[in-house]
């Protein structure tokens, strides 16, 4: 697997939603707060911490399953200029 190339400034991610969000964190009510309880989970897991314990106690197996998962629903859902920008956060052609 390749480095992902930068661009000349270094993009910072964004952690925004689960600073500002003040509404209802639950599954299954309707469709709009289940979307914002994902951003939210999504964001609240990738702090660094929090995501370095869960990693580190997470069996082979789960670790395969969660890239792999992660992998499948961008390769589904974002083109490959979303993918570039959005995620490697570099400049794409």
């Amino acid at each position: 697997m390749s480095t992902p190339k930068r661009t000349t400034e270094p993009a910072a991610h964004a952690h925004r939603f689960v600073e500002q969000y003040d509404g209802l964190v639950g599954f299954g009510l309707d469709r709009k707060t289940d979307e914002h309880t994902l951003i939210y989970y999504l964001q609240k897991v990738s702090d660094d911490a929090l995501a370095k314990t869960l990693v580190e106690r997470m069996s082979d197996e789960e670790l395969e399953q969660l890239f792999s998962l992660l992998n499948r629903l961008m390769k589904r859902h974002l083109k490959d200029g979303e993918y570039h920008r959005l995620f490697l956060k570099e400049d794409h052609p």
